[in-house]
């Protein structure tokens, strides 16, 4: 993932770089060029002071020198009467004025002066390696501040440029905290110029999402409730062409069959709008599974009892802090998916386990089961394993463990699946965190 501020840090220094490199070269050229000017004046300087010693008062003896200096003295008759000790007999320049040449194995820069008072004629050089390593030093002297200030720049900059994201730190914060179901628009104080196009994009964005959830909520609810008037009344007239009809009418007992289908569907549909997390008004109190459960089950026992089916509840009391109107739809439509699909006389378990993380309702069966690649898929909406066809011959219409879901995630509870106890069958798992069984609400 890209960094903005490492971005802006990497590119600001890079420019600070090139711009202080050509700087730095410039002043290296500028610099060098000066220096030679200021050492070709020291030479013009020592050789106007020798051209001016009286030639008496020298001897033949050559005079001392650093090595990295030397010089010759002749007189009015081209006569060499004076030298460093490092200097060679013979000329050391070969123009008049400012040249360089080569001698002692070494390249000098060299300066003839003529003296024409006297007749003197001073030739003196000076070792180009030894000059440019004496300008070169001071020079660097100077740039290497401007090289090693470059780690500070750059800690400066990161500072900098983290100040100026702040606003962005800052949207992502708000961002972060809101709740699943705050649409609102984002304000922020001081909001910087370039942030305010995000801003107002973004506000734009979460205005059309809350309108597009809103119709969304708005359909699926009320057409739920309008079909629950037209279905009620064709489920009185069934009744009325029973009465009038009382012998076996198989087309009138598929209507009816069709109808309390379509009625179910229309009452999964509500409880599947009405359990939605970003909108559920849940109310949480202290309950017990193992209690709800047995409610559930003797409410339905009759008809557990018409499939010779064996159900049981055992474990745990398992207490937790939830919504009771919620917890019983879970487990209504968890039993009510084993009851179908377990085969008359199979058996239904309700395990309840309270552990020290957590709480783990399980629902086994030991029907079928399904098949692992199918498993992904059973949470999906409308979506039923073999459809209408499935081996059981029970109608259903595919949104009752989408609802499972969606209480599981309003109580911040895990679902899983796993095979039945001894292999056999289907197990559904619901694992509620720590926050309910110690009297936190979510």
């Amino acid at each position: 993932m890209s960094s903005l501020r490492r971005f802006l840090l990497v590119s600001i220094l890079s420019v600070l770089m090139l711009v202080n490199f050509i700087a730095a070269l410039h002043g290296y050229k500028s610099s060098m060029a000066e220096a030679e000017n200021l050492f070709d004046q020291k030479l013009t300087a020592m050789a106007l002071q020798l051209s001016s010693v009286p030639l008496r008062s020298q001897s033949n003896s050559p005079a001392p020198d650093d090595e990295h200096m030397v010089f010759q003295l002749f007189n009015a008759d081209g006569k060499l009467v004076w030298r460093s000790v490092h200097a060679p007999d013979q000329y050391i320049a070969a123009n008049e004025g400012l040249s360089e040449n080569n001698f002692n194995d070494y390249r000098w820069r060299t300066l003839s002066y003529f003296n024409f008072v006297n007749g003197h004629r001073i030739m003196i050089a000076e070792r180009m390696d030894l000059r440019y390593r004496l300008a070169e030093r001071v020079i660097l002297e100077s740039i290497v501040p401007v090289v090693v200030v470059l780690p500070v720049a750059a800690l400066l900059i990161w500072l900098i440029v983290g100040h100026g994201l702040k606003s962005l730190a800052l949207l992502a914060g708000i961002l972060r905290r809101k709740a699943a179901d705050d649409l609102s628009a984002v304000n922020i104080d001081n909001t910087p110029i370039e942030l305010m196009p995000v801003i107002t994009s973004m506000n734009s964005l979460l205005r059309r999402l809350d309108d597009s959830f809103e119709r969304e909520r708005r359909f699926s609810a009320d057409a739920a409730h309008e079909l629950r008037t037209p279905i009620s009344a064709i489920k009185m007239h069934l009744h009325n062409l029973h009465e009038e009809y009382p012998e076996h009418n198989s087309s009138l007992n598929s209507l009816e069959r069709d109808v309390d289908r379509l009625a179910h569907l229309v009452e999964q549909m509500l409880l599947l709008h009405r359990t939605t997390p970003d909108h559920y008004p849940a109310k949480f109190e202290s309950l017990s599974l193992a209690a709800l459960a047995g409610e559930i089950i003797a409410a339905n026992y009759a008809d557990f009892s018409e499939k010779e089916q064996t159900i049981e509840v055992r474990g745990d009391e398992g207490r937790i802090n939830g919504d009771r109107f919620a917890l019983r739809i879970m487990l209504q439509n968890l039993l009510n998916n084993a009851y179908k699909y377990t085969q008359r006389g199979g058996f239904i378990k309700v395990i309840i386990d309270t552990g020290p993380d957590s709480v783990r309702l399980t629902v086994s069966d030991n029907g079928p089961g399904i098949s692992a690649e199918v498993k992904s898929r059973v949470f999906e909406r409308f979506y039923r394993v073999g459809g209408d066809r499935h081996a059981s011959g029970s109608s259903g219409c595919g949104l009752g463990l989408s609802i499972v879901e969606h209480i599981a995630e309003l109580h911040r509870a895990t679902i899983s699946m796993s095979e039945g106890e001894g292999g056999i069958g289907l197990a559904f798992k619901v694992a509620f965190p720590p926050s309910l069984i110690f009297g936190e609400l979510p």
